[in-house]
């Protein structure tokens, strides 16, 4: 019988430190003792090693995955006004980052299979829109269809962002996320698959002049030091600590990569009530991150859930072009498949700790269930 204090939440980061605790505990106390604590070899090390991992030249480490978001749009220099291609029911996260540079969003709606970017749909805003970039997310773990939307976007001459902080590792045809746009961004939250310590995040390319306008925008936009000669610069660096735990963290990523396909795959045997629509799990493509069903039915779900302290989320309720902060903007456009999405997403826990008898207590709780 598993308890629920045992389950308590979605991702139990308690259970992911004792598996590194000292190895862990040796490297910060080791950036502790340097006394070196901002930029210093750490960073130098992750940042090179990251890159190799990703299949890319340049790595930058940053603070945090939005910042990454920003600054990588900076670097395309995507100014105000410009119109920048995305999806709306991946958290906000793009679409914060293209507020920040005034840049405007255009939503494009969702394959209903994967939840990812529909590029069927994404070819007809691309011949409807002067779009200048297209920002794709990787939601959930599962890499998105880069190689249809490459296609689009190089015939048209639009540059892509890749947001990929929810797909470390996830690859297609030995392709990893990162490896496909012109520039990609990873958030290392603690919750992701490569997590930090606390907020960090990463900017990867092949094009050494992006990151190199990366690199000068986190740092208050210096080309040396106190010299300010980069627009729109910021503190934005990733610190020695949280790099020292993502090296030792690094090696590991696709042993647990791998165990939380074997999650979802046992979640997919287990979970047999019709009400209920489960992701598909492929293989290299997907890592994984949020283990995501859908249910007409929702509400009744959650009910039933919350009276047997089954550990859920809703990733994401709210589709971007539906926020209050856009007022009537966008209340013409519809999204049928993005709209129906958030409306039925429903996040059940997927760690790489968890066990197997774990998965089998949520799948029962949830083929009892009758709306």
């Amino acid at each position: 019988m598993v308890s629920s204090e045992k389950l308590g939440v979605i991702c139990d980061l308690q259970r992911h430190y004792q598996t590194l605790k000292v190895a862990l505990d040796n490297a910060v106390s080791c950036c502790v003792s340097s006394g070196w604590y901002v930029l210093g070899e750490e960073v130098r090390t992750f940042e090179r090693e990251f890159a190799a991992y990703c299949g890319v030249a340049h790595a930058v480490g940053v603070a945090n995955g939005t910042d990454a978001l920003e600054l990588a749009l900076r670097a395309l220099e995507i100014k105000p006004g410009e119109r920048v291609a995305l999806v709306a029911n991946a958290g906000g996260y793009g679409t914060s980052a293209l507020n920040l540079v005034g840049a405007v969003p255009v939503y494009v709606d969702i394959d209903a299979p994967t939840l990812n970017m529909d590029p069927v749909h994404l070819g007809c805003v691309l011949d409807l829109e002067n779009v200048s970039a297209v920002l794709v997310t990787h939601l959930y773990g599962r890499l998105a269809d880069m190689k249809s939307i490459s296609m689009l976007a190089q015939s048209r001459g639009v540059r892509i962002v890749e947001d990929c902080a929810q797909a470390h590792g996830a690859s297609y045809n030995g392709k990893k996320a990162g490896s496909w746009g012109d520039i990609a961004c990873f958030s290392f939250y603690p919750t992701k698959n490569l997590g930090a310590l606390g907020d960090a995040g990463a900017v990867v390319s092949q094009d050494l002049s992006l990151t190199t306008r990366v690199r000068e925008l986190r740092q208050y936009g210096w080309t040396s030091k106190y010299l300010s000669t980069v627009k729109f610069g910021r503190n934005s660096r990733l610190d020695e600590l949280q790099a020292a735990v993502l090296r030792i963290k690094l090696p590991y990523l696709d042993e647990w990569n791998s165990r939380r396909r074997e999650i979802a795959s046992h979640y997919g045997k287990v979970i047999t009530n019709p009400q209920i629509m489960l992701p598909e799990v492929s293989d290299c493509e997907y890592v994984a991150h949020l283990y995501v069903i859908r249910t007409a039915n929702r509400d009744s779900l959650i009910r039933h859930l919350l009276a047997r302290q089954i550990p859920h989320d809703i990733h994401y309720p709210v589709p971007d072009h539906r926020q209050q902060m856009f007022g009537e903007a966008y209340s013409s456009l519809s999204l049928p498949v993005t709209e129906r999405a958030c409306s039925e997403v429903l996040t059940l826990p997927c760690f790489p700790e968890m066990t197997h008898e774990e998965v089998n207590w949520v799948a029962k709780a949830i083929n009892e269930w009758k709306p």
